[in-house]
């Protein structure tokens, strides 16, 4: 739908869209002018805990003699892993910490432990998913291309192995988003030679990671080389799990609205932070679990204002809640399992067609594709 259309934005007036506007980018300034010390702090802290973790999990599966000590260290290394993904790369990636100036914590230099390629993930995600959030055809993250999650996408014959699809893209989710940022890298760029340059540098990502993962770790691990290998495989099989399952409650979950692309026609930036806050979802979480997602939780927030810092959504996630109020605007939220549950229902919902495909298969679509930032 258009952002126009949404029976959630209808009672506002152009007014109504300013005055939220003007409340939100205070929420913004407030927290801009507050950073300091406690948050590089918090950041410097996160990235010492997750080495630290990191460190323990690899001495304890090379160093465990039974079952027990192996799967503890296993678990320990998975956590560390989707630690560094989602509180750590992922926000890091997207800028929340370039205001302290620090070369080592900062978007251009950081390079996830991940198959895939930093830079291009940024373009992809930052720009293409971030700017162009849940507008169908646009949004390459929506249903990353091999699922239906809104009705608003045609229906095809291979959407009847939706379930199949979801479950591989969850089990190789870091290669899935590798395959799109690289796309979407070549997507933007003009010539062949830059083209090759960008397959080039994944290749050379893929192979750093598969011999870190597959080759260095294991032959330091000598004759335990067999469970280090194990070890590595299935934490990073964990890792992926975990992460798409947190983007899935983010993006996918009921009350998550789709928009055609004719929203992005004159879009205001007051009507952009109506279509974050329709097209994302929250789930409850505590200290532990926020972390342990990146404070993805807070996907509303986070699409608000996806460069402040992390540890700051919590604080800002109540006062967006109060402007929701203020201006009876829904805000999308529930425990997680619910959420997740919610997501698999949709998915294995639009597996058949429905009515609205009739329509959408007499004409295609009309489909905007973004132009380089």
């Amino acid at each position: 739908m258009a952002i126009a259309n949404s029976t959630e934005y209808a009672h506002l007036s152009g007014e109504d869209v300013e005055a939220l506007a003007v409340e939100l980018e205070a929420i913004r300034l407030d927290v801009e002018v507050s950073r300091g010390a406690n948050d590089r702090a918090y950041i410097c802290r996160a990235i010492a805990g997750q080495r630290c973790l990191d460190v323990a999990a690899r001495l304890i599966i090379g160093g465990s003699r039974g079952k027990i000590g192996w799967t503890l260290g296993t678990v320990a290394l998975a956590a560390a892993k989707s630690i560094e993904n989602m509180e750590l790369a992922h926000n890091i990636g997207h800028g929340q910490w370039d205001w302290m100036n620090d070369p080592e914590i900062h978007s251009t230099s950081w390079e996830w432990d991940m198959v895939g390629v930093s830079s291009q993930w940024r373009y992809s995600h930052n720009y293409r998913h971030h700017v162009f959030t849940n507008v169908v055809g646009v949004d390459d993250d929506l249903g990353y291309g091999v699922l239906r999650v809104t009705q608003d996408q045609r229906w095809r014959p291979a959407n009847l192995l939706q379930p199949l699809r979801h479950l591989l893209l969850a089990a190789a989710f870091e290669w899935g988003v590798a395959l799109q940022n690289l796309d979407s890298e070549r997507d933007r760029v003009a010539t062949p030679a830059q083209k090759s340059a960008d397959t080039r540098a994944l290749l050379a990502k893929v192979g750093r990671q598969m011999t870190k993962d597959y080759l260095l770790f294991p032959a330091l691990g000598l004759t335990r080389w067999r469970r280090v290998l194990c070890a590595n495989a299935i934490a990073n099989l964990l890792r992926n799990l975990w992460a798409y399952s947190v983007i899935c409650c983010g993006h996918f979950a009921d009350g998550a609205e789709t928009f055609d692309p004719v929203t992005l026609e004159n879009e205001t930036k007051p009507e952009w932070y109506l279509r974050q806050m329709l097209g994302s979802a929250n789930f409850r979480a505590g200290p532990v679990l926020a972390f342990m997602s990146g404070n993805l939780c807070y996907q509303i927030e986070h699409h608000l204002y996806p460069d402040l810092p992390s540890n700051r959504y919590a604080a800002i996630a109540r006062r967006v809640q109060a402007v929701c109020a203020t201006y009876d605007l829904p805000y999308t939220t529930g425990p997680m399992a619910r959420q997740y549950l919610f997501v698999m229902r949709t998915i294995l919902k639009l597996t058949l067609p429905d009515r609205a495909d009739e329509c959408l298969n007499e004409a295609a679509p009309l489909e905007v594709r973004p132009t380089a930032a």
